[in-house]
């Protein structure tokens, strides 16, 4: 083999393997976070709603976001969230008067949305 067809294999190869990868490694990450990045890096591990708000994380998720104000927590009343975000399709996930007060409590909550597109998302919303 010379130089000339060592080079197009390789290259060839090359072509072939890095968009696999690309996808591979993009779709081994199920959950994700709508959270900013903390500044703090030894943040309590419980964190504070009413002070700082919350993060959520959603599972398998595709584009899908929650935000939970503080002012909703405070008010502690029952409501639906849609988490669409960017994702083709919807689900909504309810929170309600317990959910609130544990959040209150600064402590996490799961729940899990309605089923949209063949498939629901377990939903988790701590305190940061």
């Amino acid at each position: 083999m010379n130089r000339k067809v060592f080079i197009q294999k390789t290259m060839g190869a090359m072509l072939i393997a890095l968009p696999v990868y690309s996808l591979v490694s993009c779709s081994s990450s199920d959950n994700d976070s709508n959270s900013n990045p903390d500044p703090n890096p030894n943040p309590d591990p419980q964190g504070n709603c009413l002070a700082n708000g919350t993060k959520s994380t959603i599972a398998t998720n595709h584009g899908h976001s929650l935000t939970v104000s503080t002012a909703d927590i405070q008010a502690g009343a029952q409501k639906i969230y849609s988490i669409q975000g960017s994702s083709g399709h919807n689900h909504e996930v309810t929170l309600t008067a317990a959910n609130f007060n544990s959040l209150k409590s600064n402590s996490s909550i799961a729940v899990d949305s309605t089923s949209g597109d063949g498939h629901t998302h377990s939903v988790t919303v701590s305190c940061a």
